[in-house]
């Protein structure tokens, strides 16, 4: 986890202009599927069907749904909540390796102001057959101080994070199931 700073942009007659750098969680899960089953499962967590539990219900904005493409690099998505919605703009892709997008717009209020940036999905190939996924938020947030704030937001975005590749496991597992039983396996 990389502490939140600023990083100075500009310097004009002695001032300084200060713009505040992102921070950044990541969370690895390993999947008993390969990283092109993986790669099939990745869903946005206003895509997942399954309830999130209590304490991300407490903590954050209800998803309901997602609008629009995310399969080519310029497509937006708008990812509706109860109270507003996050429009995700995919930046990159490269199949069955790596998912990135950014968040262009926010109108929702989450954690008391913090602001969305973007986030990624990285898939990597594990000696026995498997997959890890590395799922990243990236985030501005105005709390100070940030040796207070910043572990307990790394809490709730690992909390978030694990439900959703928790999900993402568990349909990789189930289709996997599915297969052998169709092939007799």
């Amino acid at each position: 986890m990389k502490p939140a700073a600023t990083e100075i942009i500009a310097e004009s007659a002695g001032a300084f202009a200060v713009t505040p750098r992102s921070t950044s969680i990541v969370t690895r899960m390993k999947f008993a599927a390969s990283p092109e089953q993986a790669w099939d499962r990745l869903l946005f967590y206003e895509q997942i069907a399954e309830r999130p539990p209590l304490h991300l219900r407490l903590l954050l904005p209800l998803p309901i749904r997602t609008e629009g493409r995310k399969s080519r690099v310029g497509d937006d998505t708008r990812c509706v909540y109860a109270g507003g919605h996050l429009l995700k703009r995919v930046t990159r892709i490269d199949r069955g390796r790596r998912y990135e997008f950014e968040v262009v717009e926010q109108h929702l209020t989450i954690g008391g102001g913090m602001r969305l940036v973007g986030g990624s999905y990285t898939l990597r190939d594990l000696p026995d057959g498997h997959a890890e996924v590395a799922l990243e938020t990236r985030y501005l947030s105005p709390k100070h101080p940030r040796w207070l704030w910043e572990p307990i937001e790394a809490a709730v975005c690992h909390a978030f994070h694990r439900h959703i590749l928790g999900t993402m496991r568990r349909n990789a597992v189930s289709c996997n199931r599915l297969v052998a039983t169709r092939t007799g396996a």
